[in-house]
């Protein structure tokens, strides 16, 4: 087994990351608080920069902005690629005065999965890989900062940054939340879709005058929630508001659509389905627009990806980590765009854990020696 020592080393060094990650979650950073997001990432450079690796900086106006540390920035070889992202969905103060706690073998905060997990695994992997003499090739560790929206804050450069500094790279291992027994090879891409219903207005006592765009909407929902193919199309209408007072018939309206898809076809389609149905009125008098908020592609299954895995599986059982299958999410990830810029990549990689996207966001305390394990035996050994 090639790894032990750098297995040893980062059993080693656990406390002092799990130490790391709680400062890390909290700094609070929801993906609009710049501020705060750009605290995660200064305080991840300090450390990147008392150990000797290149830090580089991408100034963003809006979002956080996004940085690629690198160690051994000289080596000869392809350099394999980290990655994670440093906001939240959190809103500020969501998780009290003491935004971090552990109970027993849990650690809870925001973020602490998804991804600072993730990013915290990573910084613990660079550093047992340098312990462990590695300099065979350049590690990367790029940091998103505003992936929860789909760089849509960006209008999409964070990502592309990431693609620039990944090109050539021999492997792109994102740090999403891990599974124990599974990698991630292929995910839904997302539209999200602004629906802008109008009516008309009328006191409730003579609510026959009026005509209802709040009723308008709700047809459209209806129609629009009936896309439940978990193998195909889906949609959540998860945002609605409407209306001005309660006597009164509202004369507007709006909600947002998030539709999820596997392949370009599907796409396409949905892109049909969210016209028709805006230009399409259930109550008559209403009118309605229908706006293209955000889109994100989808991770779509690639040779270079499969080659990727079973090199990455044969890594795992040499090692004595746990035999992986290829698997299959939901969930948006920054890794379809790499994907999709020719780049191998796999996600997955980060710690275990659960609750994601709500206040009972936890991740497992020793899985974090997991996913470093993960990684590191990867730059070590792949070839």
């Amino acid at each position: 087994m090639k790894c032990k020592e750098l297995f040893s080393v980062i059993d080693s060094l656990k406390e002092e990351y799990l130490q790391l990650l709680t400062e890390l979650a909290a700094i609070e950073s929801p993906t609009e608080y710049k501020k705060g997001v750009d605290q995660v990432g200064i305080y991840i450079a300090k450390i990147a920069v008392k150990k000797g690796w290149l830090t580089e900086r991408q100034h963003q106006s809006v979002s956080g902005d996004v940085w690629c540390i690198t160690m051994n920035p000289d080596a000869k070889k392809e350099p394999i690629c980290f990655s994670g992202h440093m906001d939240t969905v959190h809103p500020l103060g969501s998780f009290g005065k003491t935004p971090v706690r552990r109970d027993g073998e849990r650690l809870f905060g925001p973020g602490v999965l998804d991804c600072k997990g993730g990013i915290a695994a990573s910084l613990l992997a660079m550093d047992a890989l340098e312990k462990c003499g590695f300099c065979d090739r350049p590690v990367k560790l790029l940091l998103q900062s505003d992936e929860e929206n789909g760089s849509r804050s960006s209008n999409k450069t964070t990502v592309q940054y990431m693609g620039e500094k990944a090109k050539g790279c021999i492997a792109f291992l994102n740090t999403e939340s891990g599974r124990e027994n599974s990698l991630i090879i292929s995910t839904k891409g997302i539209c999200k879709f602004r629906f802008s219903v109008s009516g008309k207005a009328a006191h409730s006592s003579r609510c026959h005058l009026g005509i209802s765009a709040i009723r308008e909407a709700a047809e459209k929902i209806i129609r629009l929630e009936a896309y439940k193919d978990p193998e195909s199309i889906t949609c959540n209408c998860g945002l609605i508001q409407g209306g001005s007072a309660e006597n009164t018939v509202p004369e507007s309206c709006s909600f947002t659509a998030d539709f999820r898809f596997q392949t370009e076809a599907q796409r396409k389609e949905i892109l049909q389905i969210a016209d028709k149905i805006a230009s399409t009125s259930f109550v008559e008098g209403t009118s309605c627009t229908c706006v293209l908020v955000s889109s994100r592609v989808a991770m779509t299954k690639e040779k270079r990806n499969e080659e990727l895995f079973q090199k990455v599986r044969k890594i795992f059982v040499e090692n004595g980590l746990n035999d992986v299958e290829m698997c299959s999410v939901f969930g948006g990830t920054d890794a379809a765009d790499i994907t999709q810029m020719g780049i191998p990549c796999l996600d997955g990689f980060g710690p275990l854990g659960g609750g994601v996207h709500s206040l009972g966001e936890y991740v497992e305390c020793d899985s974090l020696a997991l996913a470093a394990g993960r990684l590191a035996s990867v730059a070590y050994e792949i070839e």
